[in-house]
């Protein structure tokens, strides 16, 4: 118990891990804040958008995430992990800025789509780097603080847009405050990242061994465990520490840890919980709230999401992974079918479907941000071996984003042809199809099992 008392004490590993979830913060800032704004940059007399060039706005930064995620793997196996965040915090600065000078629709997606990039890097370094800095004892708590970041940083997005969409929502500008206000966290991001630790995982990928036993003493980790990495590392036949794509496409252990990851990444993004954050303030105008009424209503969304994502990874931490899976999924299912039932049959006055609509909309933001999204993302973290982690975490990030650019794009004319009723229904439908995966597909003992088969960082370890 003191041994993990003085890990949890560890200020260093704190504030490494503090600093790391802040992209993950900025990750859920920058998906959430167009939900507000894009409702204020659609009208005639700023970007003047259609439903379709919505979608086009909202899902340029989606296409973008799917290419940073995808790049992401090799530029932190070759420059390492501090310095990939310390350079994703800059372009997520520096995008934002031009995003909120945008003066017309092209200038926007352009822009929006390298933002994108900076998001989607963060997303696949984030829960990677905490897993990696972190004792064994204490990597779900860490890994679980990115989960929590996002909804936070969605949360804050939504905040944000509603203090300044109800007080100066006649200004048509406004939503250039909301888009910019995201450049503060990206700046602190950046100042902070000068201080914090490294990787000692990856040091010794690069056979860097004395400053990775210095870092790993510095983070908590025990002697013991360090000389066991370390040994381990040392007798590695991959002088580079990285792994040919040729010989991972010969090893079926491998082959069996990338389709899992990728299985896992589709399953996160079928839930379609996603379309709520991009396009909840315009869904829940269409369901009779207005614009003011919208944007607060986003806000206890967040705010249940956080609260949700908060007591959601604790349980997370206490018992099984996929059995955890499983109850989320099945809440999504529960919630979008009972969402569908009450906006297709249209029983009762308007105030009462708003009311029910909300609840249930919160509902199942409450089963996929407490339990599907952090969840899946830690089973990610944690499922690829060292010596491909980085580039097996980057396609399953990619995959998350290339499903959630589809699904977003396609979104608002779904809306516009089937009703917001039978898209929802469609997703709880997905949401089967999921536990479908997770039951027949996805095999913990046979992921563990090419997990230590392959990394040689655990080998002998135990």
């Amino acid at each position: 118990m003191k041994k993990k008392r003085s890990m949890i004490n560890n200020s260093f590993l704190k504030y490494s891990a503090y600093v790391i979830s802040l992209g993950g913060f900025l990750f859920g800032y920058d998906t959430g804040v167009i939900n507000g704004a894009l409702a204020f940059m659609s009208k005639p007399g700023e970007l003047n958008l259609t439903p379709g060039l919505q979608g086009v706005v909202s899902s340029s930064l989606i296409l973008g995430a799917c290419l940073g995620a995808l790049g992401c793997g090799n530029i932190a196996d070759r420059f390492g992990r501090k310095r990939t965040l310390r350079w994703i915090a800059a372009l997520f600065t520096i995008s934002t800025f031009f995003c909120a000078i945008s003066m017309n629709f092209a200038f926007m997606a352009v822009f929006r789509f390298i933002l994108g990039l900076a998001v989607g890097a963060a997303s696949s370094l984030s829960p990677m780097y905490l897993a990696e800095i972190s004792p064994e004892k204490v990597r779900t708590i860490n890994v679980n603080k990115n989960a929590i970041f996002i909804v936070l940083g969605q949360l804050a997005a939504f905040c944000v847009n509603a203090i300044l969409g109800n007080i100066w929502g006649s200004w048509g500008p406004i939503w250039r405050v909301m888009i910019v206000s995201a450049s503060v966290p990206a700046i602190i991001l950046w100042i902070n990242s000068f201080h914090i630790g490294g990787s000692p995982h990856w040091l010794l990928l690069k056979k860097r061994f004395k400053h990775a036993r210095s870092l790993f003493s510095k983070l908590g980790f025990s002697k013991e465990v360090s000389a066991d990495f370390e040994n381990n590392s040392r007798k590695s036949s991959n002088k580079q520490g990285i792994l040919a794509w040729k010989k991972i496409f010969k090893t079926p252990s491998l082959i069996y840890l990338l389709i899992s990851g990728i299985i896992i990444a589709l399953i996160q993004q079928f839930s379609g919980v996603n379309t709520v954050m991009y396009y909840g303030t315009i869904l829940l105008e269409k369901v009779g709230m207005g614009q003011g009424g919208s944007l607060y209503a986003n806000v206890l969304i967040g705010l249940v999401s956080v609260i949700a994502s908060i007591f959601g990874t604790r349980l997370i931490a206490k018992y099984d992974h996929h059995r955890m899976l499983l109850i989320g999924l099945s809440g999504n299912i529960t919630f979008l079918a009972l969402l569908a039932f009450v906006m297709h049959l249209n029983f009762f006055n308007q105030t009462i479907t708003s009311l029910l609509v909300l609840i249930l909309l919160t509902l199942f933001l409450a089963s996929h941000q407490g339990i599907v999204s952090p969840v899946t993302w830690l089973i990610m973290s944690e499922m690829f071996p060292t010596i491909v982690k980085a580039r097996f975490m980057s396609i399953a990030t990619a995959t998350t984003w290339i499903t959630n650019f589809l699904i977003s794009l396609v979104f608002p004319l779904l809306v516009a042809g089937l009703g917001v009723a039978m898209s929802f229904l469609i997703f709880a439908i997905s949401n089967g199809v999921s536990v479908l995966l997770s039951i027949f597909v996805i095999n913990k003992r046979e992921i563990h099992k090419a997990y230590q088969k392959n990394d040689f960082l655990t080998k002998n370890a135990n």
